[in-house]
């Protein structure tokens, strides 16, 4: 219960997500992929084969205890745990997430722990939550003295690269990529928005949800992986064929450059594989614009075109040289 008597009910989800190339020459298999997003001794990784290969650890809690990000610099003090977990996708691209909710209002009086580890990923404010000012204030970033998720993703995505099953020899050179999150609930029976979704520098993406009131917090967080994941892929792509130098690398030098996205990269587009149904309308709006997919499609294209041009060179020299 609420200090005035209302059931908790959260009302703003926040979150963040770290997505970078596993550091290993070849891709884990299932087993393997469980053995390393295992989190906890007491609960299993979860591990799909199908539509693809793909694992998620279970959740681990950070206790908090600290001011809220606000946009306006209103000081409001929060106290709870936050979530954190790992995926795997066809064992080759690892994500981590830190996530919470928070509900409309917060008591005025800090209570014994126990009462918020049996709240798993939720912030209690101390008094009222300024919802908007506080969505804002994590997507711009936690300051110093707030509450940082970027820092507890990024400590867990730390934790696992230093797993003893990798051997730290990625196939090609790739950067990670961060997504910063925001949901507010809405009634139930309303229709999940996304509001707005932001490539900024050095990696950053932003992204604003309105999702109905009975979807869970970590059903959200797994919305945000999966855009995550692709905005990853697309960015890694696009990179390999500047990198590429098209139209200006002999044959070999070229087809060498583009290889590892034939290898590792693009089998992996597949949106909604693993999203809530509920949620799942939201990918809409990013066919419609920018156009997650239909972008991917012309860069797979590109890439398939400059290895068969450069390949035609190629086998005219070693059918000479018989």
């Amino acid at each position: 219960m609420t200090s005035s008597g209302r059931p908790e009910h959260p009302v703003l989800a926040c979150g963040e997500v770290r997505t970078c190339l596993l550091p290993s020459f070849q891709a884990l298999d299932g087993r393997t992929a469980a053995q390393l997003l295992r989190l906890r001794a007491d609960e299993h990784v979860r591990v799909s084969e199908r539509p693809n290969l793909y694992a998620l650890s279970p959740e681990v809690l950070t206790g908090v205890d600290c001011r809220l990000p606000t946009s306006n610099g209103a000081k409001v003090r929060g106290v709870g745990t936050v979530a954190a977990r790992a995926a795997l996708t066809e064992g080759r691209v690892l994500q981590s997430t830190a996530f919470f909710s928070a509900p409309a209002d917060g008591p005025d009086v800090r209570r014994p722990w126990g009462h918020y580890l049996v709240r798993p990923g939720v912030v209690e404010p101390f008094g009222k939550l300024p919802e908007q000012a506080t969505a804002e204030g994590v997507l711009r970033g936690g300051g110093r003295g707030e509450l940082d998720l970027g820092m507890i993703a990024e400590g867990l995505l730390a934790q696992l690269l230093r797993h003893p099953l990798l051997d730290h020899k990625a196939p090609f050179k790739s950067r990670r990529t961060q997504l910063r999150w925001a949901a507010r609930w809405t009634l139930p029976g309303s229709d999940p928005l996304l509001d707005r979704f932001t490539l900024a520098e050095d990696g950053l993406r932003t992204v604003e949800l309105r999702v109905p009131e009975t979807v869970p917090a970590a059903a959200v967080a797994g919305l945000c992986e999966d855009l995550a994941l692709h905005d990853w892929l697309l960015t890694t792509v696009v990179r390999m064929l500047e990198n590429s130098r098209l139209g200006a690398a002999d044959g070999p030098a070229a087809v060498l450059a583009l290889r590892p996205a034939v290898d590792h990269l693009l089998h992996l587009w597949m949106p909604r594989a693993h999203v809530e149904r509920t949620l799942s309308p939201l990918w809409d709006v990013l066919e419609r614009e920018p156009g997650f997919t239909r972008q991917w499609q012309t860069l797979v294209q590109r890439v398939r075109d400059q290895l068969a041009v450069q390949a035609i060179p190629l086998l005219h020299k070693a059918l000479a040289s018989h």
